[in-house]
């Protein structure tokens, strides 16, 4: 069951990096180029969860 921890690894990172993106973009000087390097690193681990998870079908 490897596959399951390491969905469970990257669904964590996932959550933190939305916890990120959410307070980048509350700041009154949000930098729009952290907060697209978020949103790119989320979307890649949301990818890696999907193929993973796909495997395992």
């Amino acid at each position: 069951m490897a596959i399951d921890a390491r969905i469970r690894e990257l669904g964590m990172r996932h959550q933190t990096l939305d916890r990120e993106i959410q307070d980048e973009a509350s700041r009154p000087s949000c930098d729009d180029v952290r907060l697209m390097q978020l949103k790119r690193q989320k979307l890649r681990l949301k990818e890696q969860m999907e193929t993973l998870r796909s495997r395992m079908h």
